[in-house]
């Protein structure tokens, strides 16, 4: 028998189920996410909690209605085929790829399941994507022109630095990024009248030969290109250069926090929070190739000034007063 009650319990029931369902809100099934890591997991603690807590913000609750894979490399890119393999094995929904080593890999695996960029340099240059307004295929997420900002960390250092005229530049040759990042140091030399040497690190083995070279090409500065290999050997590589007595520039402000003594890079905890939104609407329904690909909007300077005082360098006011963190003890 149908009466008034059950009318109103259908439509009440029908109502909850559309609003469940709508594009505004979680899903109510287990979406799984994997992100692809270069570093080690130690190295990636801040950026990872910052990916996280921006899915939280949109709605997606681990262990409710969503589960992550992180997979890490140790900084080893040779381990990340098999890694890639290993989320395309377990079905993730959609894969995160912060390091442009694993974006290519992630490329080569599927063509199938959607990929995010998290901080990706060049990815247009690189063939990851088309264009940055129509990205095309099923890649997109923040990406960044490698070689301006290797000019400006150039010239930043020179600045801290004006008596160096010699600037090694180590590179890891796995990088996509790697030729533009060459390109973009030797033009920034060249202006400022400076010499450029190009220093090849691609492995954990090879760095510490690397840094001999460095002292045998007679540098008098070092700019160390970002990269999850060197964010993994963090620690071992600042040992290395602190020995050399020389300035060093980095790309990750987490060099500086142990010794180095500048960085200038795009805020990395916030470009992971933009790529769970991207996340958060590839979820929902949307396509990889209808997302624009955006460039990062937030620089930062970090400054260590007790490193600066050890190497006798006097840092300008003018670049204190730029410098988004400046660490004193």
């Amino acid at each position: 028998m149908i009466t008034r009650r059950n009318v109103l319990a259908a439509g009440g029931f029908g109502l909850l189920v559309g609003h469940r369902l709508g594009y505004g809100q979680p899903a109510t099934t287990m979406r799984q996410v994997g992100v692809l890591f270069l570093p080690t997991e130690g190295a990636t603690i801040q950026i990872r909690d910052a990916f996280t807590q921006g899915m939280r913000d949109l709605g997606w609750l681990e262990g409710k209605n969503v589960e992550y894979r992180f997979l890490y490399a140790g900084g080893d890119a040779g381990r990340l085929d098999a890694l890639a393999v290993e989320l395309i094995r377990q079905r993730v929904d959609v894969m995160v790829t912060p390091s442009s080593q694993a974006t290519r890999v992630a490329q080569r695996a599927t063509k199938a399941i959607p990929i995010v960029m998290a901080s990706v340099p060049n990815a247009v240059g690189a063939g990851l994507v088309a264009s940055l307004a129509r990205p095309g295929g099923n890649i997109t997420g923040i990406t960044n022109e490698q070689e301006e900002l290797v000019g400006k960390v150039i010239e930043i250092l020179h600045t801290a630095a004006p008596g160096a005229r010699r600037f090694a530049i180590m590179l890891n040759e796995t990088s996509l990024a790697q030729v533009e990042s060459w390109a973009g140091a030797r033009s920034a030399c060249a202006s400022l009248g400076l010499i450029a040497l190009r220093i090849v690190a691609s492995t954990p083995e090879q760095i510490g030969p690397a840094v001999e070279q460095i002292a045998q090409q007679h540098a008098d500065a070092v700019v160390v290109i970002r990269d999850g290999l060197y964010l993994s050997e963090r620690t071992r590589l600042q040992e290395l250069m602190q020995a050399t007595r020389l300035p060093v520039a980095y790309g990750f402000r987490e060099h500086v926090a142990i010794g180095g003594l500048l960085s200038y890079s795009a805020d990395l905890a916030a470009n992971f929070r933009q790529a769970a939104k991207y996340v958060d609407k590839i979820l929902r329904g949307a396509k990889p190739a209808d997302l624009p690909a955006e460039q990062p909007t937030k620089f930062e300077l970090a400054i260590n000034l007790k490193t600066a005082n050890s190497l006798g360098l006097t840092i300008p006011q003018s670049l204190l007063l730029r410098a988004d963190e400046v660490i004193q003890f």
